[in-house]
């Protein structure tokens, strides 16, 4: 069988600081040529630092793989490890600098909330277009449109311009229109997190659907617990190269245990989260350290027994004075569901005094019951009420098994061990022979009962 998509050495590389590339559109083309007499007369360099030779990053670095029809393909990696740039190659969004993606069929994306509708036109209109686009007249678009419209549950706003449209109802219309109309192949990025949960259960049972009739999907989520729902089969991407493919169990096995290098770096003096790789580049770089310990104080060499102490030293800094601010430890399965989150919030007691500079929060968490297995941490600091840093996936914590309660035994299934006490009685009456006796009612018990 002949691939549907066949990637060939693709790279694709990033000049920094630079304006302008080959595959510039006119009005970068345009903006480039004016600003350039501006920066001789200042001094400036073509990068606009001053330096002779712009820097570089290969955010994609000879990838190969083929996905044949039908496939349901899960794309996994960290932040920056470049998902996105390669969805947006095969979207025809970018081109690539070097190799070839080789795409047979009509392609769906899904790649951002805004992408492919035009602002000013109407949620209907936006409907023909994306057709248009997709290569369909009108008679096929026609046919498919009260669908459309019905997943998407906007007829009131139908002819609305979709800048008026709320994230969510943006969302719902674009997912409609790129399942719908019939693409060979369906491209889904992050977007869906955008999304409440019953929209999200509902686009993937429509993707389900959609790789059934022998149609390809290309799926990309942190969710990993979607994605082995989802996907047959998975690739991994680290810092811009293709380090596995094969199964979606595999592959999330594979991406999982890259945790083993988070693991090492607790054990030797903590996690420095300033230079983190899962902090997005909205945010500076206020977070600046975690620690691990157990009870007494030791880093966690050899991970977390169930029902031990732990406790979390995270250290950050305030720009400026505040007395608004907050630390969150979110902890994640490897599947990507959260299990347990820690804040300082839920300290009834806390300062409510204004600080500034440097300032360290302590967790203390005296009976740590999750159950057995590894969790992926993310640290949040709010301050004034919002999200001011946050790095995700910041450090791996492995909980091993333990005596929990004294029997030998240890749960497997479930999220967290709890105390609870059994014993054995002799059993009440059984219901049915209660029944019985009210059945007679020449007896005097029942006759007192009436009054």
């Amino acid at each position: 069988m002949e691939p549907i998509i066949k990637v060939e050495n693709l790279s694709k590389k990033y000049e920094l600081g630079v304006l302008g590339h080959a595959e510039d559109c006119f009005r970068e083309a345009l903006v480039r040529g004016l600003r350039k007499p501006w920066d001789l007369l200042s001094g400036k360099s073509q990068n606009g630092n001053g330096s002779s030779r712009p820097s570089s990053i290969w955010a994609l670095r000879d990838i190969n793989f083929e996905i044949y029809p039908g496939d349901t393909v899960g794309i996994i990696g960290s932040n920056g490890a470049g998902k996105s740039t390669l969805l947006k190659i095969l979207a025809r969004i970018t081109d690539p600098t070097e190799g070839i993606a080789r795409l047979r069929g009509r392609t769906g994306c899904l790649l951002e909330v805004g992408t492919g509708f035009h602002p000013e036109l109407t949620g209907r209109e936006n409907v023909f277009l994306n057709g248009a686009i997709l290569g369909m007249n009108k008679a096929e678009i026609d046919s498919k449109f009260d669908e459309i419209v019905a997943f998407a549950e906007i007829d009131r706003f139908l002819d609305t311009p979709v800048k008026h449209f709320s994230s969510g109802m943006y969302l719902r219309l674009a997912f409609a229109v790129a399942a719908h109309l019939e693409p060979e192949i369906l491209i889904v990025d992050e977007a869906l997190a955008v999304g409440d949960m019953a929209f999200q259960k509902k686009c993937l049972a429509k993707m389900r659907e959609f790789s059934r009739s022998g149609r390809t999907v290309l799926f990309v989520s942190h969710g990993l617990a979607a994605l082995e729902t989802l996907c047959r089969k998975g690739i991994v991407l680290q810092h811009g190269q293709l380090v596995f493919s094969g199964s979606a169990n595999d592959a999330i096995k594979h991406y999982v245990g890259g945790a083993s290098e988070r693991r090492s770096a607790i054990a030797s003096g903590g996690i420095d989260l300033t230079r983190a790789p899962g902090r997005s580049s909205r945010f500076r770089p206020l977070l600046k350290h975690l620690d691990l310990l157990d009870r007494e104080g030791h880093a966690l060499h050899q991970g977390l027994q169930v029902g031990e102490t732990l406790r979390a030293h995270v250290l950050f800094e305030l720009f400026e004075p505040t007395s608004l601010f907050g630390v969150t430890l979110a902890f994640d399965n490897l599947f990507g569901q959260r299990v347990l989150v820690a804040s300082s919030s839920y300290q009834p007691d806390r300062s409510h005094e204004e600080h500034c500079g440097e300032r360290e929060y302590v967790c203390e968490i005296p009976n740590f019951t999750l159950i057995p297995g590894e969790y992926r941490i993310q640290v949040t600091l709010s301050v004034g009420g919002g999200i001011a840093d946050r790095v995700e996936d910041a450090a791996c914590l492995t909980v091993i098994g333990s005596d929990f309660y004294g029997t030998g035994r240890m749960p497997t299934e479930g999220t967290c061990v709890l105390e609870q006490a059994w014993h054995l009685q002799e059993p009440a009456q059984p219901l049915s022979d209660q029944s019985s006796n009210f059945s007679q009612p020449s007896t005097p018990s029942f006759r007192a009962l009436g009054r």
